[in-house]
């Protein structure tokens, strides 16, 4: 993981915000109109910048389009270059980020798991003492 500083950070969200009106304007690739970066992390330095995206559709395509990205980084980077104030555009690398999958697989174990609870207990007799609540 890159060293975040406040400089960084707003390069990063710059970057993810002029990303996202090229792919969509310059690429015109139907196949990355289903992107959503999540993060990007710049180096200290500007020379690096790494771009997690989500894809939305068939996950059996998920390594081609990033890989797509990837071969279309250089022309994005030439852009980017156009567009940021920058003396050093960051080199560009799309990643894949799981966070959404493992999120929602962390969400449906507790749900599964919050269920079994409540099915257990449910099936456990109450004593009552009289007065409305459980011995």
């Amino acid at each position: 993981m890159m060293k975040v500083t406040p400089r960084t950070r707003r390069i990063g969200e710059q970057i993810r915000r002029d990303l996202a009106e090229l792919i969509r304007d310059e690429l015109r690739d139907p196949r990355l109109t289903l992107i959503c970066m999540t993060s990007v992390e710049v180096s200290r330095d500007l020379a690096y910048a790494r771009i997690y995206v989500t894809l939305l559709g068939d996950p059996a395509d998920r390594a081609d389009r990033v890989a797509d990205l990837n071969r279309a980084a250089p022309l994005l980077r030439r852009e980017l270059g156009r567009r940021l104030h920058l003396h050093t555009i960051p080199k560009l690398e799309f990643r894949y980020d799981d966070v959404v999958e493992h999120g929602a697989q962390l969400s449906a174990l507790i749900d599964a798991a919050v269920a079994a609870d409540v099915d257990r207990h449910h099936d456990d007799p109450v004593e009552s003492t009289g007065t409305g609540e459980p011995a």
